[in-house]
């Protein structure tokens, strides 16, 4: 039986709304996510669908900038795919790994669609039937009806507990870096606090400092930590980080290709590398970098970097592949309001979300809702992610040490740079 080829590839950009806007170092999402969604057609019909971050016609015209060298090529050979689209050599260039990323989810899910099977199977079988995610919990503006803000403490332990009762979680991850480390330390001890059976992890962006991150570490160290991810930023910052607490290190900003795991190998700053099928350029990268870091003892975790339910799905295969997969993955899925997929969004039971067993991915679009979502894309536009909204002049600086209240509400935040208007 021969491998379908490609008979035509197209991108649609489409904005669906979040419960909130969420904040984070760099600024925030802006109450939705700018997704485009990337469909491959073979020569015998079947449609593989994938999917990456950012959108509009940059996006678009570089999909469609990829047809020469897609059509007539079999989806089932997606090792050349990373020559083809993203060759290292040409890197400084143009640097195509989320392209091949989205084109490379399709090309399995197409690849799937043809054989009957599920990606998991076309990836050496799942060693699970489910995959556990953190409650992955940001600082918010409120929503659009007004409700949702996560500003204080207390509204922070209230939304995570709305979460867990919802969803079941039982791992907590806190995004900070948006208001001093001191009062953010004071709601990640307040979480701790209320869910003493559960398990937390703190993710600031790279925005502290490299002895501030030492000082928030060590006051942190007796709670039921998984790792403290990307507390401050660069390689050489981490591993100054890791020799002076206990706490393992984790990164999705600075191993996120061979050539940094390699020198993550030769000189460990980190212990636990954030798998994120988008930045490594695909599921199969991904497992790549697994089998190396279960051959030198380094442990490893399935990354959000922002999804619908077509990247969502393509965590879930790599999950379930994962023999040394001991952290539960991240999300940002729950704060969706709606998603493209039939069926809407896919549910958690118990803080886990079952992998897919239908033939390739497991999932489809939606027409009717990529319709409605690509027409508010048309109608909103992009927004700025190192922008804050609230904030309209406002840059971020790396590290924060600044901190200001301007609204005199008794809550600093994150000074970063004003521009003179």
């Amino acid at each position: 039986m021969s491998s379908p080829r490609i008979a035509d590839v197209r991108a649609t950009t489409v904005t669906v709304p979040l419960a909130a806007p969420l904040r984070h170092s760099n600024g925030a999402h802006w109450g939705r996510f700018v997704r485009t969604i990337v469909e491959v057609t073979t020569d015998s019909g079947i449609v593989g669908v994938g999917e990456m971050g950012g959108g509009g016609q940059s996006a678009e015209a570089a999909i469609a900038a990829l047809r020469e060298y897609l059509v007539g090529h079999e989806v089932a050979r997606t090792e050349a795919l990373r020559f083809m689209i993203a060759n290292p050599t040409a890197s400084l260039y143009n640097n195509r790994t989320q392209l091949l990323a989205a084109i490379e989810f399709a090309c399995l899910d197409a690849l799937g669609k043809h054989a009957g099977l599920p990606v998991h199977d076309l990836l050496g079988g799942r060693v699970r039937d489910e995959v556990e995610f953190a409650s992955y919990l940001f600082f918010r503006y409120p929503g659009p009806d007004g409700t949702g803000e996560v500003r204080t403490p207390e509204q922070l332990v209230a939304h995570a507990r709305d979460l867990r009762e919802r969803h079941g979680f039982r791992v907590h991850k806190l995004k900070g870096g948006v208001f001093p480390p001191d009062y953010e330390l004071a709601c990640y001890r307040a979480l701790a606090e209320e869910f003493p059976d559960d398990r937390f992890r703190y993710d600031p962006n790279g925005a502290l400092g490299v002895e501030e991150a030492v000082r928030f570490a060590k006051a942190v160290e007796d709670l039921p930590n998984d790792y403290l991810e990307d507390p401050t930023w660069g390689l050489n910052g981490l591993r100054r980080v890791r020799e002076k607490t206990t706490l393992p290190i984790a990164t999705n900003t600075v191993v996120v290709n061979f050539e940094q795991l390699a020198t993550n190998v030769r000189d460990a700053a980190v212990d636990v590398v954030l798998l994120d099928t988008t930045f490594w350029g695909g599921i199969r990268p991904c497992l790549r970098a697994a089998a190396v870091c279960e051959t030198v003892q380094t442990s490893v975790a399935v990354h959000s970097s922002g999804e619908l339910g077509i990247q969502l799905a393509t965590m879930l295969h790599l999950g379930a592949v994962l023999p040394n997969l001991v952290f539960a993955a991240d999300a940002h899925y729950h704060e969706l309001v709606d998603d493209v997929i039939v069926g809407g969004k896919v549910p958690y039971v118990g803080g886990r979300i079952a992998v897919p067993d239908a033939p390739g991915l497991g999932v489809e679009l939606d027409e009717d809702k990529v319709a409605e979502y690509a027409a508010l894309y048309r109608e909103l536009g992009p927004y700025a992610y190192d922008r804050d909204p609230g904030r309209p002049d406002w840059y971020p600086l790396l590290p924060n040490t600044e901190f200001a209240d301007p609204d005199d509400d008794g809550v600093p935040e994150a000074l970063g740079y004003a521009r003179a208007r």
